[in-house]
C-alpha cells in the first residue's frame, strides 16, 4: 500500500506537526534518503500542503532535515505561497470595498476566510476567491460593476460567473452550499438565509469587515464541498485540513446537535462518519473537537485512497492530460472519475451521487 511507504508516513507526520503546531510523538521513520525527501516534497506539492508541511519541519531535530538544496527549493515555494496570499487578500479587500460602496453584501466562501482558522494563514496555499450574493438582483448588479471596470465576465455551465481581478480568479456562485440534490439544495438555501453571517478582518486590512457564513453553515459548507469533490474528480489534503482547523476554531461557537441535524438533513450523515474517521486517524484531530459524538466509520481507508489517487481536486491522476485537453476530453475525464468512484459515492453519499449522475448526464446531452 502506498500510504505505508516512508515518504507517505513522513508526509502525514509533518502535516500533523505543522497543522497542530506540536512535536511528533514518534519520529522513528527518520532519517530519510534524499530520494524519499524529494518524494515527500512532491506529495506535499500535489496535495497543496507545502506550507503546512514546511512548518512541520520546525518540529524535527535539524540533523533529520532534508538537504540544503531541497530546503532552498522549499523556502522559495513558501515565499511564493505567502506572496500569493497577500495578493489574494488585497484583491478580496478591493472587491469588498467596491461592492459595499454600492450597497452589496457578498459573503466569502472558504478561501481566505478559512485561512484565518490557521495559526499562520499565509502558509495555507490559496486558490481563487469565491463569493456569494443573497439575491439575484445583487448578483446581476455585482456583474455589472465588474464589467464597468473593463473586466470580461464569463458564465459557466452552472450559471456562476468568473473573471480575473488582477492576477486572481474570482467566482460568483449561485448557491452558497455545494449540494446537488434539489431538495437538499432548496433547504440549504433557506438555512443560509436564516442563519446570520459573521464578520472577520484580515491582519493587514483591519479596517474592512468581510462577511462569512455563520459558524454552523461554514462547517456544512466545508463538509459538502469536500464530499462533492471526493465523489467526483477527487479531493486533496488541503481541503480536509481546512475543516479540521474549522472544527478546532469553531468548537466553542457551535451547538453539536445543530451540526448533526444539518449534516443529516443535507444527506451527509454517513459521509460525515467517514470524514470524521479520516480526520482523527490521518489528520490527527482530537476526537473531542468533533462537533458531536457518534460512531465513526470502521475504516477510513476508502477516503484515503481517494485523497492519494489524485491529490488536489484530482489534478494528479494518471490521465491528467485529459483534464488539460478539449471540452469533450474534460467531460469524459469527469465521467470516468465518477465511474471510478461510483461504489464509494453510492455507499457514503447516495443522494448526492444520484443527482451528480443526473447533472453529468444532462451536461453531456446539453
Amino acid at each position: 500500500m502506498r500510504y505505508q511507504t516512508k515518504a507517505y508516513k513522513a508526509l502525514f507526520l509533518l502535516l500533523q506537526a505543522g497543522l497542530w503546531e506540536r512535536k511528533p510523538k514518534d519520529i522513528s521513520i527518520f532519517p530519510l534518503t534524499q530520494a524519499e525527501w524529494n518524494s515527500v516534497f512532491v506529495l506535499a506539492q500535489q496535495q497543496t500542503v507545502l506550507g503546512i508541511t514546511y512548518r512541520g519541519l520546525d518540529y524535527l531535530p535539524e540533523y533529520l532535515f532534508p538537504s540544503q538544496e531541497l530546503l532552498i527549493r522549499w523556502v522559495a515555494e513558501i515565499d511564493r505561497i505567502e506572496q500569493r496570499n497577500l495578493e489574494s487578500n488585497q484583491s478580496l479587500i478591493e472587491l469588498v470595498k467596491l461592492f459595499s460602496s454600492h450597497g452589496l453584501k457578498p459573503i466569502l466562501q472558504k478561501g481566505q476566510g478559512v485561512a484565518t482558522f490557521y495559526d499562520r494563514p499565509l502558509l495555507r496555499t490559496c486558490g481563487d476567491i469565491d463569493l456569494w450574493f443573497p439575491t439575484r438582483e445583487e448578483r446581476l448588479e455585482a456583474v455589472r460593476l465588474i464589467k464597468e471596470q473593463g473586466i470580461a465576465v464569463h458564465t459557466a455551465a452552472d450559471r456562476s460567473n468568473h473573471y480575473m481581478w488582477h492576477s486572481i480568479e474570482v467566482e460568483h456562485h449561485r448557491y452558497l452550499l455545494d449540494l446537488q440534490s434539489p431538495l437538499a439544495k432548496g433547504w440549504g438555501q433557506r438555512m443560509v438565509l436564516k442563519m446570520q453571517p459573521t464578520t472577520l478582518t484580515l491582519v493587514e486590512h483591519t479596517d474592512t469587515a468581510i462577511l462569512t457564513p455563520s459558524p454552523e453553515i461554514n462547517l456544512l459548507l466545508l463538509n459538502a464541498h469536500i464530499c462533492k469533490h471526493a465523489i467526483g474528480l477527487g479531493i486533496g489534503l488541503r481541503q480536509i485540513c481546512d475543516i479540521a482547523r474549522a472544527y478546532l476554531t469553531l468548537h466553542d461557537r457551535v451547538d453539536g446537535e445543530v451540526i448533526r441535524a444539518l449534516y443529516h438533513r443535507a444527506g451527509l450523515k454517513r459521509w460525515s462518519r467517514l470524514l470524521h474517521s479520516f480526520l482523527t486517524e490521518w489528520i490527527g484531530l482530537d476526537r473531542e473537537l468533533l462537533p458531536y459524538e457518534e460512531p465513526m466509520s470502521d475504516d477510513s481507508k476508502p477516503l484515503l485512497e481517494v485523497v492519494l489517487r489524485g491529490g488536489n481536486f484530482g489534478q494528479h491522476t494518471s490521465d491528467r492530460e485529459a483534464v488539460m485537453g478539449s471540452l469533450w476530453e474534460r467531460k469524459m475525464h469527469t465521467a470516468r472519475s465518477f465511474i471510478k468512484n461510483c461504489r464509494f459515492s453510492f455507499r457514503y453519499a447516495p443522494m448526492e451521487a444520484v443527482w451528480t449522475v443526473w447533472q453529468l448526464t444532462k451536461g453531456q446531452l446539453g
